[in-house]
């Protein structure tokens, strides 16, 4: 059996309470995937493959379903410590080749940071394997300027997630997903 995804929605929650599990639990719900049972996968942003909103790639699922995601989680019990997870993507000009998707989280950075790292992070790997060449050590917006001067890569973008600790210390969850949505 061959499986090749060709559409793939974003999504991204927040949840608080005072057991870890269940926060995570309540930032599935808010990002409207807890209902499916999810299966980690790599990063590959599948040839041809399309984004779709995501009211409209749920529609295509159903409850229990083995549903494929690339998708990072974050949490904190300590007041106030803001809590990130990002997934970035990578696309290339070509679609009938592979792009990337990656994950990142951190603590102590806004949606912009986290965002453009996990954005950067997919870029440089889809950069490699097209031949790009880039110094690691230049700027995100240098390195993204070298990308679209040589017409390989498309777009990038990301879905984040950010949150503050709970203020009286219950336990604060992020996720971030990119869903694979079968056909």
């Amino acid at each position: 059996m061959i499986i090749v995804p060709r559409k793939i929605f974003l999504t991204k929650g927040v949840g608080k309470h005072k057991e870890q599990l269940a926060s995570f639990e309540l930032a599935l719900r808010d990002a409207k995937i807890e209902h499916f049972n999810l299966v980690r996968v790599s990063s590959i942003f599948p040839p041809g493959c399309k984004m779709i909103p995501r009211n409209k790639g749920l529609k295509y699922l159903k409850d229990g379903q083995l549903v494929f995601t690339v998708m990072i989680s974050n949490s904190t019990n300590e007041p106030n410590r803001l809590v990130s997870a990002s997934v970035g993507i990578a696309i290339p000009n070509d679609r009938t080749k592979y792009g990337y998707l990656a994950e990142h989280k951190a603590f102590g950075q806004t949606v912009k940071k986290a965002g453009d790292y996990a954005e950067d992070l997919a870029a440089t790997m889809l950069a490699t394997t097209l031949g790009i060449d880039f110094d690691v050590d230049k700027s995100y917006d240098e390195r993204k300027e070298i990308w679209k001067i040589s017409g390989e890569i498309v777009r990038t973008t990301n879905v984040t997630q950010s949150a503050k600790g709970d203020k009286n210390g219950l336990w604060t969850s992020v996720v971030a997903a990119a869903i694979f949505v079968p056909e």
